[in-house]
């Protein structure tokens, strides 16, 4: 069996990518709350790469929904991942603020006409990945797996299965955001939830929380201390204080109050370079290399100056910022490792 040729089109015109997602455990909390949710790592520390691969979805990619042992719902994405907490609807499976992990904001649509994959493995078996398939050859489900990327021929292939009613959804999609990202508004309140702790904390000072919770902007003590060590944007050379930010390396969420305060913890930037270092749509390795997420929007970036074909060197970077820079790599910049291994 293959695709249908008006699929096989569809696939080939957007440049997307196709996920499936294992929801077992938390089908109804994602589809009804609209998104997906994995932690950062394994219990152990480890990195995962079906909690990884987050990292890479982007706006318009299509997520195929698989509970129990049916593809039971489609789903679209509608933003860029995010760290944020435990949703607090998954109730006992963990702690809410101090569990931190990555959620992608997903528009889901339940199938009234639902498949079992293990039905149909003569035509799905051969159009498996070799790294990170979904299932085994059998149809069985693969044991750990959240989130994975399925190639353009399985997803076609899925879709003709599934019948008019997935068709419409991978082909008649349309992603717009008139209001802000739930993600993004999640972070606000789990940083407004840090600020609120901040402030009730009895063993620092009134003008210590002040300067802490100053630094959340990249104002005050900080960017003090930042324009010590950096005089201009490291990417446009601006060099006007007024024009520059103080932007965390390792984000103000995520470390200790001295890391606040850290000079080496930051850079300066433009209000555009600042927005896209601090959503991890670029960032630098510690030679002074800039990286460019494979997930950034390459026409918006390519009319500030950025293009991912070039080669762009920023300057050395003291001890401390490369292990700030580190951090920003391994929790912030939106890329995974293990994709760059697929085949």
């Amino acid at each position: 069996m293959r695709a249908s040729p008006d699929i096989r089109l569809a696939l080939e015109e957007k440049p997307l990518r196709y996920w499936w997602v294992n929801q077992n455990q938390t089908y109804r909390q994602e589809i009804q709350g609209g998104y997906l949710w994995s932690p950062k790592r394994k219990s152990n520390q480890a990195r995962n790469p079906f909690y990884d691969f987050m990292r890479e979805v982007a706006p318009g990619d299509v997520v195929f929904s698989f509970a129990g042992t049916v593809i039971a719902a489609i789903g679209t994405a509608t933003s860029h991942a995010q760290e944020a907490p435990k949703p607090a609807e998954f109730g006992l499976t963990g702690a809410y603020w101090e569990n931190i992990g990555w959620r992608v904001n997903v528009s889901f649509v339940e199938l009234r006409s639902r498949i079992r994959p293990s039905d149909y493995m003569d035509v799905l078996a051969p159009l498996l990945q070799r790294l990170y398939a979904p299932l085994r050859p059998d149809g069985v489900g693969m044991q750990g797996v959240y989130l994975t990327y399925l190639t353009d021929a399985f997803a076609a292939a899925l879709v003709d299965l599934l019948g008019a009613e997935a068709r419409s959804v991978v082909m008649g999609f349309r992603v717009t955001e008139t209001d802000p990202p739930q993600s993004s508004v999640i972070q606000l309140q789990w940083e407004d939830h840090l600020i609120a702790q901040i402030k009730s904390d009895n063993k620092i000072t009134e003008t210590e929380k002040e300067t802490v919770v100053m630094a959340r902007r990249g104002q005050g003590l900080f960017k003090q201390r930042v324009m010590e060590l950096e005089r201009a944007c490291r990417i446009t050379g601006v060099t006007k204080e007024e024009h520059l930010r103080a932007s965390h390396c390792k984000p103000w969420r995520d470390s200790s109050n001295q890391e606040r305060l850290d000079g080496e913890n930051g850079l300066l930037l433009t209000p555009t370079m600042d927005h896209l270092f601090d959503q991890g749509f670029i960032g630098f390795e510690g030679n002074g290399d800039l990286l460019i997420s494979p997930v950034a929007h390459m026409d918006s970036l390519a009319r500030m100056g950025l293009s991912r074909g070039e080669k762009f060197n920023v300057g050395n970077f003291s001890l401390g910022q490369r292990n700030y820079l580190e951090y920003h790599r391994e929790e912030v910049l939106l890329r995974s490792k293990f994709l760059a291994q697929k085949v």
